[in-house]
This record gives C-alpha cells, structure tokens and sequence, in this order.
C-alpha cells in the first residue's frame, strides 16, 4: 500500500457504518489473530507484532462498540479481552461508547459500564486516556496490562467532519523500571502478625462512640493507615515479577474464579425466576467449594 503501510480491515456485516480497521507500518512483522468467540458479532480486529532482538511480541487491539450494542456481545469481548490480557504485552484501543464512566474514580451508573469496569479491573488492565474525545464524554480509550508501555499519549484535533478527538500515543518496546520513582507497598516483606496486632489492640467501640459514619471512617483508614506504615515496607515500582501484584497468589485467584461463577449461577437462576430458592442453594454450594481462609484481621 502506498505510504509504508498495511491495511487490515474488518467491515459490518449487511449494514452500512461501524467496522474497524488498523494501518500497520510495513517495517513490522505481524499476524491476524482468530478469535474462536464472538469473532462474527464483535466488531474488533486483533494483531501479533512481532518483537524484535530480546523483546516480546506486542497484542494489538482495535474495537468499536456501537452504543446500542446487546448485552450478549458485550460478554463476548469481555472473553476476548481476558483471554488477550494473559499476553505479555496487550495494547487495545477504540471507541468503547461508554459516556457514563467517570475515569477519576472508576465509578459509573449503568449496569453493562459497570460490567466493563468489573472486566478491566478483573484482568488488572490500566485505561490512559483522561481527557474527553467527544463533547465531555470519555469514549474512545487505550487499554494495556502494561502501563508504562505507553507514552506521551494526547487526546487533540479531529479528523474532517468527525466529532471524535484524536488520541496519539507511542507504544514503548521496553518498560523503563529504572527510572520509575513510584513506590509502592511490598507485600512479600510485610509483617502481617505485626498489623493484626496494632489493629487489634485498638478500642474500636470506645474510639467510635458517638462519631458520625464520615468520621468513623476517617478514624478507620488513618488508624489502619499507620499500621500499614509501620508493618509493610514500600520499594519501587518494578515490572520484573509481570502485571499479577504480589498479594494476587493461587488461592485468591481460585476464590475469585469461585465468586465469578457463583455471580453467574444467580444471574442464570433470577432470570429463570427462581431467584430465592436459588439463592440458598447458592451460598451452599459456594460453602461447599470455597476453603475459607483466615483473613488479615
């Protein structure tokens, strides 16, 4: 194609509009990735750039959800999405259509931006864009599991009569873990012993007698807060040990697998109207798989 670049596209299906397509610059050596889920009804197109010298491949991603898309084809990009996000690499970007999220405090108001949300935070992805890209609105975002791997990304100017902003980021090929000066808590040398012990040892019910439900939460958290500095060391923020955080080990990941599957039982059994008698089955079942563990308290 004239220019350097490639053009992949994948248009919709007996309908004008929609559709998306990726521009890939010929210098890379790429290759289509199938989907064997919702690869007929999700408008999205998945690429493998290959890494060159010691460097890993890249997962590119694009997406178009149209606003009024069903709830069915939302879950089949959640199942996309989760399975791309175990690559080393993941960058997927699109005009999600999801106006009611408010990126500052990952809050939103209807339920299917909740389910996104709940799928984002699920396979820990980080979302870069913070400035609107259409009226006020947040809708076209960049994801990535990795998230120094994008840089100076800016959100400015449209193209034509488009009422979309433009997003121009980099995809870095290395993360700089030596210039990070974040810090953050290191699980693996904190003393939890030490913590159930401070927290234990306070008077709750003496020190929040008689406090407002804003107050006693502010007591909570500075008390809980100090603890924390006092029992768990803080260390640079290193991508060495992958995107999975230290606390995030085999049982917690297999609770969280139970909790997912109990969440779509009740679903399932609400919809078919049984949703109390269920429900008691429900916690039963759940008893019955999950080995409760103590807690940190």
């Amino acid at each position: 194609m004239e220019g350097g670049y490639g053009l992949l596209r994948k248009d919709r299906q007996g309908k004008k509009g929609g559709g998306v397509a990726l521009y890939i610059k010929n210098v890379h050596t790429w290759t289509e990735v199938e989907m064997n889920v919702g690869d007929s009804c999700v408008e999205s197109l998945w690429v493998k750039l290959k890494g060159v010298k010691n460097e890993g491949d890249i997962m590119l991603g694009v997406y178009y959800r149209p606003p009024s898309q069903v709830e069915e084809v939302d879950e089949a990009f959640f199942k996309q999405l989760t399975k791309l996000a175990k690559a080393q690499d993941l960058v997927v970007m699109g005009d999600f259509n999801y106006p009611d999220i408010c990126w500052e405090t990952n809050t939103a108001r209807h339920r299917l931006s909740n389910k996104f949300l709940d799928c984002i935070g699920d396979n820990f992805l980080f979302q870069k864009v913070e400035k609107a890209t259409r009226g006020e609105a947040v809708l076209d975002l960049v994801l990535t599991n990795r998230e120094e791997l994008i840089e100076n990304l800016k959100v400015e100017d449209s193209i034509g009569d488009s009422d979309h902003e433009i997003i121009e980021f980099m995809i870095l090929r290395k993360g700089r873990r030596e210039t990070s000066t974040i810090e953050v808590m290191d699980f693996r040398k904190a003393d939890f012993d030490k913590l159930r012990e401070l927290v234990g040892k306070v008077p709750w019910e003496a020190r929040l007698k008689g406090k407002t439900t804003e107050e006693s939460w502010k007591y909570f958290k500075g008390t809980l807060l100090r603890a924390q500095k006092q029992t768990i060391p803080l260390c640079r923020k290193d991508r060495k040990y992958g995107k999975r955080p230290a606390w995030l080990n085999k049982e917690i990941l297999h609770d969280l697998k139970i909790k997912k599957e109990s969440y779509n039982l009740l679903r399932a059994a609400r919809s078919r109207g049984h949703g109390v008698r269920t429900t008691g089955d429900l916690k039963m079942a759940v008893h019955g798989k999950m080995q409760m563990k103590p807690g940190i308290f």
